[in-house]
């Protein structure tokens, strides 16, 4: 991805952990939403192969966050890696200024506390100075008139979350109501980064 393809206006890193597969399948869903905006490269990193993408992380224009919660907060593989970047990126510059970042999470039950692992990481992507992106979708399922295919279903704002149940395997779990909402933050970030990459492509012709 250090590389940029002649084609390829914006790059998007998806840094990711999964215990067990589930946040995988959420964070595939996200490259998947990403990747249907054009002109958009999508690179899935798990963070714990992350000493070998510092430069991929660097050379992105926006980096998507992922992990599932764990008793009420990021795992703890995806915490080694927001502790590695205070050396690997902090200590060598504020590389990730200004870039967009967004964040998703998945735990076994409905709610899981999946709110706390979404503060933790727009607080972790203010402390690199990014520009944090909201999930822009009204919650559902939460009317007569609703149900559990609604986008949005769990009703999160920060971010987008998923519930898996804890005996189900990642074939079937999350459920794809939830996917849809991953696709759907994939695609924001997408048309965010665009949208900003492009704003400072015309401040500097101005300039």
């Amino acid at each position: 991805m250090a590389g940029r393809h002649p084609a390829s206006l914006a790059r998007i890193a998806i840094a990711y952990h999964s215990g067990y597969g589930h946040t995988r399948r959420q964070a595939e869903a996200v490259k998947a939403g990403v990747e249907e905006v054009d002109g958009i490269e999508a690179l899935l990193v798990n963070v714990e192969d992350a000493e070998r993408h510092w430069l991929d992380f660097q050379a992105a224009d926006a980096i998507v966050f992922g992990t599932p919660t764990y008793v009420g907060a990021a795992s703890a593989a995806f915490k080694t890696f927001q502790e590695a970047t205070s050396r690997a990126v902090m200590a060598k510059g504020y590389l990730w200024k200004d870039k967009v970042a967004a964040g998703f999470t998945n735990s076994g039950t409905m709610s899981g506390d999946k709110l706390a692992t979404l503060v933790q990481l727009a607080l972790f992507a203010a402390q690199h100075g990014m520009h944090w992106v909201g999930l822009d979708l009204p919650p559902g399922n939460c009317s007569a008139t609703g149900s559990e295919d609604d986008l949005n279903r769990l009703g999160f704002w920060l971010g987008a979350g998923a519930q898996s149940n804890t005996d189900a395997s990642p074939d079937i779990a999350p459920p794809e109501s939830d996917l849809a909402t991953a696709r759907h933050l994939g695609h924001r970030v997408a048309t965010t980064t665009l949208l900003l990459v492009h704003g400072r492509h015309a401040m500097s012709v101005a300039a």
